[in-house]
């Protein structure tokens, strides 16, 4: 009797998008445009959210649901939760089978620590070419607000900038800004738009490379990653959209994002730097997640040294 020995080829390579950004840039929005074209043009992306805070409203904005999306909660995939990216990985991949996968960070995260996590057993085998996107507030850059520290660790990571909320500065105000990012990296493409539209090519090429994973991975330079804290606010139902923008007005506040019965109806409030946004939700929100807003501070004390 003669043995038959079968013999398995390598996994297809699944090109892999880490999209980064500060608090508040524009990440999610951007994310939600990539999956509407990913369902318009019948691909299966494996999506991988990193929120700080744990109350899951990014689920809630992005609409997503089913396998092929996990929310992984309560701190950043590029340092204590690396473990916990890795396992999902590969659970998606499994289970999905996935042509693409996002992985889209927290507003404190690095993107270029986040991709090394690519490198590591099981997930190498089957990870092919991979891109950071880092997604800028332009009226942040504008203003010259929070461009030390995380930000900057960010955006010279970048293998692509989007310069997004143009909309909300004026030519001037642009080309300060996109010379006061060029200043921080002057090789990254940069792309401006508004609402994080951009043409999906960009994150995704047509004709991705391939990456040979078996050798060493990259060397990540020494870092300090700033602490940050949130905080769960239960404001009471019924308030003015007033009310609720001076209860806000603090100016230690990075960002806030939540949802609350104001007045009007069930609103979604938002706050970036000094700008302050409600609006009606696309989606209804869970009962579960109504009359609850996170608030994302810098934490009192010392960064930690990666």
């Amino acid at each position: 009797m003669v043995e038959r020995t079968v013999e398995t080829s390598p996994p297809k390579k699944v090109p892999a998008l880490v999209v980064s950004g500060f608090l508040g840039s524009g990440k999610t929005t951007l994310i939600r445009r990539l999956l509407d074209q990913a369902v318009h043009d019948g691909v299966r992306v494996a999506l991988i959210s990193n929120e700080l805070g744990e109350l899951g409203i990014d689920r809630a904005l992005l609409g997503q649901g089913e396998d092929a999306y996990v929310e992984i909660e309560g701190g950043c995939v590029c340092c204590e939760l690396s473990d916990d990216l890795l396992d999902t990985l590969e659970m998606l991949w499994q289970k999905v089978q996935p042509d693409r996968v996002v992985v889209e960070t927290s507003g404190v995260a690095l993107p270029f620590d986040t991709q090394l996590n690519f490198w590591r057993d099981p997930v190498r085998r089957w990870i092919g070419d991979d891109m950071a996107v880092v997604v800028v507030n332009a009226e942040q850059l504008a203003e010259g607000r929070d461009l030390e520290g995380t930000f900057t660790d960010q955006v010279t990571s970048a293998d692509l900038l989007v310069l997004n909320k143009i909309d909300l500065i004026s030519d001037a105000e642009r080309v300060k800004a996109e010379a006061r990012l060029r200043a921080i990296e002057c090789e990254a493409p940069l792309v401006p738009c508004t609402r994080g539209d951009i043409p999906t090519a960009l994150l995704f090429p047509p004709d991705p490379g391939e990456i040979d994973r078996s050798g060493e991975p990259p060397a990540a330079s020494p870092h300090h990653h700033e602490a940050f804290e949130t905080e769960e606010w239960r404001p009471e139902r019924g308030l003015t959209s007033a009310a609720l923008e001076a209860a806000l007005s603090d100016p230690d506040l990075l960002r806030a994002k939540g949802f609350v019965e104001t007045d009007e109806g069930v609103r979604l409030v938002q706050v970036v730097g000094r700008r302050f946004e409600l609006s009606e939700p696309e989606v209804p929100p869970s009962p579960d997640l109504l009359g609850r807003v996170v608030l994302i501070r810098r934490a009192d004390g010392d960064a930690t040294d990666h």
